[in-house]
């Protein structure tokens, strides 16, 4: 017999009682706690266990869609390798719990994006005072657009005496308008006006005779102030809006201030103010003072209305602000702060009070004009010094607004932007 030739040399596994010995570790497949244990293709030349049925790991497991056990293969094997699917994984748990909250999280938007809005319109619609401001006959016919009466009231009713002193308001009796605006929202999408009417401008009062057109108020209240604008202007109102000394300086509390930017130094000890020139934040206290103010500049009730028009487009801006707005604990003050303020027609809708706001923003944000009434000259009368209006420009200006041709009012508002900045 030949000799085979030298034996390769035999491997051994690791000794345990031969120093130096190494032991590595085998592989080990890692499976999810529950799943079924990892079955892969039967090698060529090995048996599984039993003989798959069609669609099914050699180990019996089904699956669906599998491959059938190949024609003519004996029982018990060998098979030939087939394409085995991985076997099922148990669902993710924390997938699944990822899944169900998206229905939580879209509440929470639909929340926020309707909920809140919504609360925060009632809580200002609820704490509005309402009065029945409209006349009931003799007005003009109805205009083009959404035109408001604007009113702010000198009574001290509402004050105690402690904020008459604070504010600097005096003890005068009864009441009258110390704010008269005409807010115009055109519907062709030309410029809002806010346009002031002085209140001493000496105008026919229904029922009584020529005087100060803030006499009316005192005369009559909201229906007859209404009515004497109407038939003085030709405009119809289709909302009132009015606000009290009182009010005026709590909202802009409420909202944190406004900011004014006061063209020159102001020193008015009546107001109980004393400004220096150039922007600034202002409280309610100052911001009444300065909208009230008629002794520290020379023009006297013109400039009074300029300032007025300035602080209350100041409010308007800031309280639909982000800084106010988005903020809960800012904006509910707010809103309860600014309803308790104002005092608005009856016949108004949460929709008419929301498009004054937002109307009077635009004026702030220098998407609107401001103007004055023209004035032609100064009047002494029975009723004291008042004021005529412009026997040309009055009438055109109060014309384009029937109209509700705004732009056409622009060269007007430019001139006095003009005079006013000289």
């Amino acid at each position: 017999m030949s000799d085979p030739g030298p034996r390769p040399p035999e491997r051994r596994g690791p000794d345990p009682s031969r120093p130096g010995t190494v032991y590595r570790a085998r592989p080990r497949l890692f499976r999810s706690r529950g799943a079924a244990p990892l079955a892969g293709p039967p090698a060529a030349g090995q048996h599984s266990p039993g003989p798959p049925g069609p669609g099914s790991y050699p180990d019996g497991t089904a699956y669906p869609g599998g491959p059938a056990v190949p024609p003519g293969s004996p029982p018990g094997g060998p098979y030939p390798p087939a394409p085995y699917p991985p076997p099922p994984r148990a669902p993710s748990r924390t997938g699944g719990r990822r899944r169900r909250r998206w229905p939580w999280i879209l509440a929470l938007v639909v929340v926020l994006l309707v909920g809140y809005p919504l609360l925060l319109g009632v809580t200002a619609w609820t704490s509005l005072h309402k009065v029945a401001a409209m006349p009931s006959s003799g007005r003009p016919a109805g205009t083009p657009g959404r035109t408001f009466l604007v009113v702010g009231s000198d009574s001290r009713s509402d004050l105690t005496r402690a904020e008459r002193a604070r504010l600097g308001t005096g003890s005068a009796a009864g009441q009258r308008t110390d704010t008269i605006m005409i807010l115009h929202v055109p519907s062709g999408g030309g410029p809002t006006v806010l346009l002031s009417i002085p209140r001493d401008s000496y105008v026919a009062i229904p029922g009584h005779a020529k005087n100060k057109i803030n006499a009316a108020y005192a005369f009559g209240g909201p229906q007859l102030l209404v009515r004497t604008v109407e038939q003085a202007t030709g405009l119809r109102m289709d909302g009132y809006v009015e606000t009290g000394l009182g009010g005026y300086a709590h909202l802009v509390d409420a909202v944190g201030g406004v900011r004014v930017c006061v063209k020159s130094a102001m020193k008015d000890p009546l107001a109980h103010i004393d400004l220096k020139a150039g922007c600034q934040t202002m409280d309610g206290r100052t911001a009444l003072g300065y909208a009230r103010s008629r002794h520290a500049d020379p023009r006297g009730d013109l400039a009074r209305v300029e300032h007025q028009r300035q602080v209350l487009a100041a409010i308007a801006s800031r309280t639909l602000s982000p800084g106010v707005i988005l903020l809960p604990w800012h904006a509910f003050p707010a809103a309860s702060a600014g309803g308790g303020a104002l005092t608005v027609d009856d016949g108004m809708s949460p929709f008419g009070v929301a498009s004054f706001v937002t109307a009077m923003r635009a004026v702030s944000g220098g998407g609107g004009l401001s103007l004055t009434v023209p004035i032609g000259r100064n009047l002494v009368t029975a009723a004291g010094d008042s004021l005529e209006w412009d026997t040309t420009a009055a009438p055109a200006l109060f014309a384009h607004l029937r109209a509700d041709d705004t732009e056409a009012i622009r060269p007007l508002a430019d001139q006095q932007k003009k005079k006013a900045a000289a």
